[in-house]
């Protein structure tokens, strides 16, 4: 099964990020506007005015340094998960290793979230450094 991984280093603790990986609330500083978080920590978020929803559901609870999600909906989506590692780099920095994993099948969809997971980790480390970008997908369409 291909996975898709990305590495990036953030100038910031990991106590600051792991709110950004791990709630719903945190997903709309970087991710997506449209979240809704359910009383069982289910997050659902939505794209290009809902005709696209993904379910993610928390696998287990986060800890400082470690927040999984399982994707619950989509036709390639469903069944993988999202995977956010954080460790200390050194310089006051955190090595945010991330992974989309399980994916069934190496598809030019897969491809396209691969790039598109790219520029969302650019969105993160902003986030987690104080920048405020916003979500990259505004409920109508990419925030550009």
């Amino acid at each position: 099964m291909p996975d898709i991984t990305h590495m990036i280093r953030i100038a910031a603790p990991a106590s600051q990020i792991i709110p950004l990986v791990s709630t719903g609330r945190g997903f709309t500083q970087w991710w997506a506007e449209d979240v809704e978080s359910g009383p069982d920590g289910t997050v659902r978020l939505g794209f290009f005015n809902r005709s696209t929803i993904y379910i993610v559901r928390p696998e287990g609870a986060p800890t400082p340094a470690h927040a999984a999600w399982r994707c619950e909906s989509g036709d390639e989506w469903s069944g993988t998960r999202l995977v956010f590692d954080l460790q200390p780099a050194g310089n006051n920095e955190t090595a945010l290793k991330f992974a989309h994993a399980g994916w069934r099948n190496a598809t030019d969809y897969f491809v396209s979230c691969n790039t598109t997971w790219g520029e969302l980790m650019y969105r993160l480390k902003a986030a987690a450094e104080g920048k405020s970008p916003g979500p990259l997908f505004a409920r109508n369409a990419l925030a550009y």
